[in-house]
């Protein structure tokens, strides 16, 4: 069976990634909320497997998803500020436990796989060392705050390929056997704060 995707955009990506008051929350203390798009500011276009680029309310595009579920489904699309797939705000996965299970699994693995929020290069760590953080708290970069909580159990998302949507379910079984189901770690936010490419990372206790 050919495999067809729906690509979600937003429609105004910068609006989207950069709260509206963020030149203001870099210039103070620590612990200001960001005030984030107002909500027609968010707005998601979705491509069709034809390329054809439909509002995410358009009731044309419910319509279709509804048709490739078969029979005669109720299907509503909801929208959420917080993620609706995991169970922390904050997902945590380091590049040497991609690597190291590439390795066990006997070929290369890309991250994405894992929906991390953040990936970190830990240097010259062993896989999984990001485990030893349960319990501490972080620093990342030069405010943001963040306690990890517990280590991060997986599902079957890992299996499919991020662009392909290929599964390999070897690398599930991997993580089931070896490693008690759980791979990266969740954390929460103590203080707020913009976390970019290349911040460090800092044990606090």
């Amino acid at each position: 069976m050919r495999t067809e995707f729906y690509r979600p955009h937003f429609r105004d990506p910068d609006k989207a990634a950069k709260p509206a008051n963020l030149a203001e929350a870099e210039s103070i203390s620590p612990g200001l909320t960001p005030l984030f798009a107002d909500p027609t500011e968010f707005g998601v276009d979705v491509e069709t497997p034809s390329g054809e680029v439909l509002a995410i309310d358009d009731p044309a595009l419910i319509r279709r998803l509804a048709e490739r579920m078969g029979a005669a489904p109720s299907l509503a699309l909801l929208r959420s500020a917080r993620a609706m797939t995991d169970c922390r705000p904050v997902s945590l996965f380091s590049i040497q436990t991609v690597s190291r299970l590439g390795e066990e699994i006997g070929g290369a693995i890309d991250k994405r796989r894992f929906r991390a929020n953040i990936y970190v290069d830990l240097g010259s760590a062993a896989g999984f060392a990001e485990d030893e953080f349960v319990g501490r708290t972080l620093r990342i970069g030069s405010k943001a705050v963040i306690s990890v909580l517990e280590r991060d159990p997986r599902c079957k998302m890992i299996t499919l390929d991020p662009d392909t949507a290929e599964p390999r379910p070897e690398i599930l079984r991997k993580v089931a056997r070896d490693h008690d189901g759980k791979a990266g770690v969740y954390g929460a936010v103590l203080v707020e704060g913009m976390v970019r490419q290349g911040d460090e990372i800092e044990l606090l206790d």
